[in-house]
């Protein structure tokens, strides 16, 4: 009797995901849009939009639909998005025990201007001595932006001035204090009218300086307005008009500071650490030298 040989169906072909398509796919779920996810992963978003592509060219699903402005998951999005967290957490936990990589992860660090042009270096050449193979990611901005910035997960630690609040997963410590200071040419005080040179809002020391001028009722116009420092300081030493910001700040540029009591006092302000409960070793180093060097104006 003669037999039949059984003949096995052919299996499809697995195919793998590549592992940087679901680490964007992840940032891009969790960021809400492409232009957002671009600081978290350091991509554009021209190579972003190829990854998703590539990314449901593979999978032969739509994964995004898009809100408005943002990008919402489709369904097929949603169960995606539980099974690459487990898959993405899996290989790095691999690649932690295993040692795999040579790079560490970025320490992504935001601070204010003043602190970015007076010690900033100095903070660097000693956190480089102790850690040569750090790699660290440093964004200067005002205190309002880099606490936004803070909150969305897209900073480790921020050097701010005169801004602090309870925040889920950080502390906040005052490491300093520095003394606000009128800056401008002093003839500039002697007009009917104050000239003024200022930061948009929101700016702490915009509010300071007004608040002082209201209280004392001194008149006072707006003769500049900008959105960043080096205009503000262009404005200062064209001698357009009077402005107000920290001492550290005046001396590291060398601007001119109009003698006390020509002007309404203006406070002090507060320096302020806020920074993530779980970083690195490294992370939690240059923190600790960050509030060192501000703390001593």
């Amino acid at each position: 009797m003669s037999q039949t040989a059984t003949v096995a169906a052919p299996h499809r072909a697995t195919r793998n995901i590549p592992t940087e398509l679901l680490r964007s796919f992840v940032a891009i779920a969790e960021a809400g849009s492409m232009a957002q996810a671009t600081d978290i992963i350091f991509l554009t978003q021209s190579a972003l939009s190829l990854q998703m592509k590539r990314l449901e060219d593979l999978l032969q699903q739509k994964l995004f639909r898009r809100d408005g402005r943002r990008l919402t998951l489709t369904a097929a999005g949603e169960d995606l998005v539980g099974y690459a967290r487990q898959l993405l957490a899996l290989n790095d936990q691999i690649v932690h025990k295993l040692g795999l990589t040579d790079d560490p992860e970025p320490i992504t660090i935001g601070m204010v201007q003043d602190f970015a042009d007076t010690i900033l270096p100095d903070v660097l050449v000693r956190f480089r001595m102790e850690h040569p193979r750090a790699r660290l990611v440093i964004r200067v901005g005002g205190t309002a932006e880099l606490l936004e910035m803070f909150d969305r997960s897209r900073l480790d630690l921020v050097l701010c001035l005169g801004q602090h609040g309870d925040r889920p997963g950080a502390t906040w410590k005052v490491v300093g204090h520095d003394r606000m200071v009128w800056l401008g040419d002093p003839a500039a005080t002697e007009q009917e009218e104050l000239p003024l040179v200022l930061l948009e809002p929101p700016c702490r020391f915009r509010d300071a300086a007004l608040r002082a001028l209201t209280g004392a009722r001194r008149n006072y116009r707006i003769v500049l307005e900008t959105p960043n420092l080096p205009a503000l300081r262009a404005g200062i030493r064209g001698q357009l008009g009077a402005s107000c910001r920290t001492r550290r700040f005046a001396t590291a540029e060398g601007l001119p500071t109009i003698p006390p009591g020509i002007l309404p006092d203006v406070p002090d302000i507060e320096t302020i650490l806020v920074q993530r409960d779980k970083l690195s070793d490294a992370a939690r180093d240059l923190g600790d030298l960050l509030s060192e060097a501000a703390g001593h104006p």
